[in-house]
């Protein structure tokens, strides 16, 4: 029994929060969010819909590269304004 106890605040309790820290950050995604994407990659947030998000991640010429991908897939958000060159 001791080592279930141990075994659960050492491991399983840890990533059960980062689990619910990690669904409340996707849950509160919306336009205009800078994030980081499961791949490495730097986007804004152009659309938001149920299950995917629109991440617009450059620019050629005047119209936005964009690419679409599930919310699971954004490991961070990042602060407003770090992402200059889109």
């Amino acid at each position: 029994i001791l080592m279930f106890v141990i075994l659960y605040f050492l491991m399983i309790r840890p990533q059960m929060k980062r689990q619910k820290d990690h669904k409340k950050m996707v849950e509160a995604l919306a336009k205009g969010d800078e994030v980081i994407l499961s791949g490495g990659v730097l986007g804004k947030i152009s659309k938001v819909s149920d299950n995917y998000l629109t991440i617009e991640i450059s620019q050629v010429g005047d119209k936005p590269v964009e690419t679409i991908v599930q919310r699971s897939a954004v490991t961070a958000v990042l602060p407003k304004g770090t992402i200059k060159s889109l």
